[in-house]
């Protein structure tokens, strides 16, 4: 009995620690990593939500932009930082899931070495043709990809990104064969697609949006289970045949491992609160990006499946990074 007393007294004090933790987070400053150049797309969502989060709760949130080695840079500062939750990390899918498959000898290893917080956005991708051009849907490209093979061409923002991947997954379902052809950003992809240089391209909704809505590129296919709330009116792959084809693209909030989860738990509750102010959902998804509030256990669980799926991927393809 007495050992059972001295054990439910540490315990209690476990808790009353933990909880004084949570009331006086954060002491100072909170830093938000961005593992990416500024201007970029995970850039804009950071900021954006770094500046509603400072509104909403009275916090001193300061963006710190760390780029490098395919976002890995960032990401190996976040880890090595105070287990204190007054430095967080922007995670997504390229520098979390993508580059450790393509790099070799990364020093860190994104589902061992950060703690996850919450998932805040996630964005479909998008395959769009030129408005007048002879394919008027997504189908009508891979009927003539499986007449000819290997002579069908389609665009991507680069060799190994995500829309590179979903493609080899989408051929490999469908049974067709297309070319790639890697462009350097989805700016002069989209040059080629409207100068009918390629007859297709597959790339992010923020991207293909403005010229969709300018009536110069005809949406073909989203890759999300349900329609993307920015473009209504294009289907999914699913509804094309493709029975519950899904690729996202995500971006999430990670902290350093040992952060206490009282801390992880109030960057949770208040993170996600931010998510669901309404002008901060309105200015996302006029670039094509949905917010999102996930419990931690949901983004591990998302970090760890798509590290397995888009790993076996890249695996089957030979993919390599240039």
């Amino acid at each position: 009995m007495k050992a059972f007393r001295i054990a439910a007294v540490l315990a209690c004090a476990v808790v009353a620690s933990a909880s004084a933790v949570a009331q006086t987070f954060p002491a100072k400053p909170v830093r938000l990593i961005v593992p990416f150049p500024p201007g970029g797309g995970t850039d804009f969502v950071s900021r954006h939500v770094a500046t509603k989060l400072a509104e909403t709760t009275g916090w001193t949130v300061v963006v710190e932009n760390k780029a490098g080695a395919g976002g890995t840079i960032g990401l190996v500062e976040a880890s090595r930082a105070s287990p204190d939750g007054h430095d967080i990390v922007m995670g997504q899918a390229d520098n979390m899931v993508i580059a450790p498959a393509l790099q070799k000898n990364l020093p860190i290893n994104p589902v061992r070495d950060l703690t996850p917080v919450i998932q805040v956005a996630a964005s479909p991708f998008l395959f769009m043709a030129e408005v007048n051009s002879k394919y008027r849907t997504l189908n009508d490209v891979i009927a003539e990809a499986k007449t000819n093979p290997g002579k069908v061409t389609y665009g991507t923002a680069g060799n190994g990104t995500f829309t590179h991947l979903l493609m080899e997954l989408l051929q490999t379902t469908g049974g067709f064969k297309m070319v790639q052809i890697p462009y350097k950003g989805a700016t002069p992809a989209i040059t080629d697609l409207l100068g009918g240089h390629i007859p297709m391209a597959a790339l992010s909704i923020g991207s293909g949006m403005p010229g969709i809505q300018g009536g110069k590129l005809r949406g073909l296919g989203v890759t999300s289970l349900q329609r993307s709330p920015a473009l209504p009116d294009v289907p999914t792959l699913h509804e094309l045949g493709f029975k519950d084809f899904e690729a996202i693209g995500w971006l999430g909030i990670f902290v350093p491992n040992g952060t206490p989860p009282a801390v992880v738990a109030k960057l949770n509750a208040e993170i996600g609160r931010t998510m669901q102010n309404a002008e901060l959902r309105k200015t996302l998804l006029a670039q094509g990006i949905e917010a999102r509030a996930s419990s931690p256990q949901e983004l591990a669980a998302r970090l760890k499946d798509d590290t397995v799926k888009w790993h076996k991927i890249i695996e089957s393809a030979g993919i390599k990074a240039e």
